[in-house]
């Protein structure tokens, strides 16, 4: 089977899996998993929560969610892409100032967390706004694990999850 094939036959099982289930059991966020495979030895085993995006009030907006990997194997967050822009980045935010990564590491039995404050998606040009309880849809893309599909919830432009 090519490597084509058994993306697409996995993002098919994926997403039959998550309409199945509702989505998620996690209520901060629908949840992925990049685990399609039956050994996970020596791989990472990723999975996302606490996913938002506040409501933008620009033409710009950030992206927040938690990556977990209970796997052997690091990873790296490679890239983010997204139809409500053509222009998604990854940012560090160090001594209040926020730049552009290439990537984030993800350590084994470790996470990843896109947070208020801190490392960030980031859309610019947004194609349109979205409002308070739609779904922006993002595909993160990672050195080693498939593609993960989430569900951005567009939460209060105030959201923070630290503060509740």
């Amino acid at each position: 089977m090519t490597r084509r094939t058994t993306t697409l036959f996995a993002a098919v099982a994926l997403a039959a899996g998550l309409a199945l289930t509702g989505c998620s059991s996690d209520s901060s966020g629908s949840t992925g998993s990049s685990d399609n495979s039956h050994s996970s030895a020596g791989k990472p085993r990723l999975k996302i929560s606490g996913a938002f995006m506040p409501q933008p009030a620009t033409d710009m907006a950030g992206g927040f969610l938690t990556i977990t990997n209970d796997g052997d194997a690091a990873d790296k967050l490679l890239s983010v892409t997204s139809s409500l822009s053509d222009d998604v980045t990854i940012h560090e935010t160090k001594d209040q100032k926020m730049r552009e990564v290439k990537s984030f590491d993800i350590p084994a039995h470790g996470e990843l967390k896109l947070e208020r404050g801190g490392n960030h998606i980031m859309f610019m040009e947004l194609k349109k706004q979205p409002k308070q309880g739609e779904k922006v849809d993002i595909e993160l893309h990672f050195e080693k694990a498939d593609p993960i599909a989430v569900e951005l919830p567009v939460e209060a432009a105030t959201h923070n999850p630290k503060q509740h």
